[in-house]
């Protein structure tokens, strides 16, 4: 009997990320998933991709170019009911992820949607906090959470006026919302980084065994790290200096292009 296969999700939409980005992912997760896969890129520019990615187009949901500024608003066309005629458990991961684990039982965990549990900044330490998600990996069953999708398409307006982002709606509209364990994926910026000002004088810390996911979430992206010089990336609080290895070589042994 053959085995079903999982489904790897993810989107390239505009400029800020190259057809790379798409070839590291999908030679990552052949190395990192054993159990038969389909990965499918939905894009507005196929040009680039390797071959054995199956591409496919973002879903039309007559946002506007405005619109995709902000967040990933179009993720949500994934939970529509029918997603290409696609069947069975799906992760989506967002193109700046390096993925440094096996990741074949994120597909077995159960629940409606499993996301990030939305790491703390320094000010949720002083209010009260909802517990969100967040969508830069998420697993689900396809067809099965249509309400986070037809909820916005009834009202789109309403969503982009009261929710900063899609990863609140989701959180919201999702049933049986889980979340991955903390160790499996984590932040580069929140879990590796050193904090501000240290992080002039400790590099970045290795990813524990037991991770799977390192997230890149904002600044820097995975290629700010990857070129082998010395010079500086980040933010004033989230800082650094020349390549971190571990990202480097997950860029590099993947097939990506040596931006050095």
């Amino acid at each position: 009997m053959t085995e079903k296969p999982y489904i790897i999700l993810t989107m390239k939409w505009g400029t800020l990320y190259a057809a790379d980005y798409v070839n590291v992912l999908y030679n990552a997760c052949s190395k990192y998933i054993n159990h038969p896969f389909r990965f499918i890129c939905m894009t507005d520019d196929p040009s680039g991709i390797v071959e054995g990615v199956e591409i496919m187009p973002i879903p039309e949901m007559d946002l506007g170019e405005n619109r995709f500024a902000f967040g990933g608003w179009p993720k949500i066309a994934v939970f529509k009911k029918d997603l290409f005629g696609l069947e069975g458990r799906a992760l989506f991961v967002d193109l700046d992820t390096v993925i440094v684990g096996d990741m074949t039982k994120m597909f077995e965990l159960p629940g409606g949607v499993v996301l990030i549990r939305e790491w703390r900044r320094f000010i949720d330490y002083f209010r009260k906090r909802k517990v969100n998600g967040m969508t830069s990996i998420f697993a689900f069953t396809l067809g099965e959470q249509t309400a986070i999708y037809d909820s916005f398409m009834e009202n789109p307006d309403f969503a982009f006026e009261n929710y900063r982002s899609e990863q609140r709606w989701v959180t919201d509209y999702a049933t049986d919302m889980q979340f991955w364990n903390p160790k499996q994926v984590v932040s580069f910026k929140r879990d590796l980084l050193a904090p501000p000002l240290i992080n002039r004088f400790i590099a970045p810390k290795i990813p524990d065994p037991e991770t799977s996911i390192v997230v890149f979430h904002g600044v820097p992206r995975p290629i700010d790290v990857v070129p082998d010089n010395n010079k500086p990336w980040g933010k004033w609080s989230r800082w650094g200096r020349g390549p971190v290895k571990f990202v480097r070589d997950f860029w590099i042994e993947n097939g990506g292009t040596d931006p050095t």
